[in-house]
């Protein structure tokens, strides 16, 4: 789309906010699979909402949703699952609140995944993902330090058309005291939902989501925090997942698939020991009962692909901050990759955030079995780490360390023996940083499978 066609579309995206007093923030698509689909969409007070569909160019064949009653106690938001679906289709959706029909000056559309497996090769596709997302609110803000800003990045990622997005945490930033009220926490999550380069973004593309310390919690926040259960619990307002939890294990963690891939969303920080911790010797990120749902389902997984999404780094081997091989973590890491070569898993990647920068490093065992890479997107929107170069990551790859407000967009793609993954890196303004194809059989020196060693 044209940048000038787009401003044009956030004027009247604001005239038309502006006149209509009733919506907040949204619409937003949620989870899309072959039959169903999630909507979501924030009041300004509490309403009755419901969406009508319908495949694109058969208005006809409009259907509508029952109606849903927004409450203040969940942030006046609503969200409805849409069932019976025609696979492999552009759909059109409306908006209704308290009878009437909501004008937005952006299309609202979501499409369907096809059926492929036994039937047809994979489609290829792409995602954006990474994490950081400060909105600027002076009176809560740091004093003189205007940390957030350049909000114009989700114009960017609207403009490359992805099919999904995963937002690696620190989706939003609770400021100081937030984290221990309810109210507060639904409050910066309503003020941030809002900002107007967000609407078409959030309108036309699927979106899933992870917690990290500053959407959890205190800074570094851990498992010993008081309040996660409400703050996980406003979560679950504000996004739409397939599911928050999986099979006993609760969290902000779920499960979905995009054709030949498999994607692994985690929680770093329900179950998390604390980075302080001195009397424990397998500490823990994950938690017991999350690490071995995680080996299940990846064991289980028929996917060519399997992505790994989880907040702070996990290959990075600077004990720096939040990396997995610093605070004593380096243990349950090692596990983690011991099973991924012992149970035979190939093209594992991960996908991290956290860190203010963006890198991929890669972990080659060096005898002939497939590499593991980290992908590391952020900030979106926060200030940036441009120190990051003075790291000493060994498993970095050369030439990938941004340093920079950026996002990366992922595309599996081609055909049988030629399926493959590539990475791109955008700045604020859509503009190409850096490209990347993984090859998941790099030819290496030979190297100690321990990555610790």
């Amino acid at each position: 789309m044209n940048k000038n066609i787009f401003i044009l579309l956030l004027f009247l995206f604001s005239f038309v906010y502006g006149q209509n007093k009733t919506v907040n923030a949204g619409p937003m698509v949620g989870h899309v699979g072959m039959t169903e689909a999630w909507l979501w969409i924030q009041t300004v007070k509490p309403a009755r909402v419901k969406f009508g569909y319908y495949p694109e160019g058969q208005p006809q064949k409009a259907k509508k949703t029952p109606v849903i009653k927004t409450t203040a106690d969940k942030g006046n938001t609503a969200k409805i699952k849409l069932t019976g679906l025609k696979r492999g289709t552009t759909y059109r959706y409306e908006v209704y609140i308290n009878g009437k029909k909501i004008a937005f000056p952006y299309p609202l559309t979501f499409k369907t995944q096809d059926i492929w497996r036994f039937h047809k090769a994979p489609k290829d596709f792409s995602f954006v993902f990474g994490s950081g997302t400060y909105i600027n609110d002076k009176p809560w803000d740091r004093k003189n330090n205007k940390y957030g800003g350049y909000y114009e990045i989700f114009q960017s990622i609207y403009e490359k058309h992805p099919d999904f997005m995963l937002w690696g945490g620190d989706n939003v930033y609770l400021r100081q005291g937030e984290w221990n009220s309810k109210e507060r926490t639904i409050y910066r999550y309503t003020h941030d939902r809002r900002i107007k380069e967000l609407q078409p973004l959030l309108a036309n593309v699927a979106h899933y989501a992870i917690v990290d310390d500053h959407d959890f919690g205190p800074n570094d926040s851990d498992g010993s925090f008081w309040n996660k259960n409400i703050t996980e619990e406003v979560f679950t307002y504000f996004w739409a997942n397939p599911s928050f939890g999986v099979a006993n294990v609760r969290g902000a963690i779920t499960q979905f698939s995009w054709y030949d891939a498999e994607f692994f969303l985690l929680d770093n920080r329900y179950y998390r020991d604390a980075n302080k911790l001195k009397t424990k010797k397998n500490k823990t990120i994950l938690g017991k009962e999350q690490l071995e749902w995680l080996k299940n389902a990846l064991a289980a997984s028929h996917a060519r692909f399997k992505f790994i999404m989880m907040g702070g780094q996990f290959l990075n081997t600077a004990r720096r901050f939040e990396t997995y091989s610093n605070n004593g973590f380096d243990r349950e890491r090692q596990e983690i990759i011991d099973f991924i070569y012992e149970q035979g898993l190939q093209n594992v990647i991960f996908l991290t955030g956290d860190r203010h920068e963006s890198e991929i490093s890669i972990f080659d065992p060096g005898n002939g079995s497939p590499v593991i890479f980290d992908i590391t997107s952020s900030p979106f929107t926060s200030g940036p780490n441009t120190h990051a170069w003075k790291e000493n990551n060994t498993l970095r790859i050369p030439g990938s360390l941004i340093m920079k407000r950026n996002f990366a967009m992922v595309s599996v793609k081609g055909e049988k023996e030629n399926r493959h993954v590539e990475v791109a890196f955008y700045d604020t303004y859509g503009k190409l940083i850096y490209r990347y194809v993984l090859n998941f059989f790099k030819p290496q020196k030979k190297v100690d499978r321990n990555v610790n060693r």
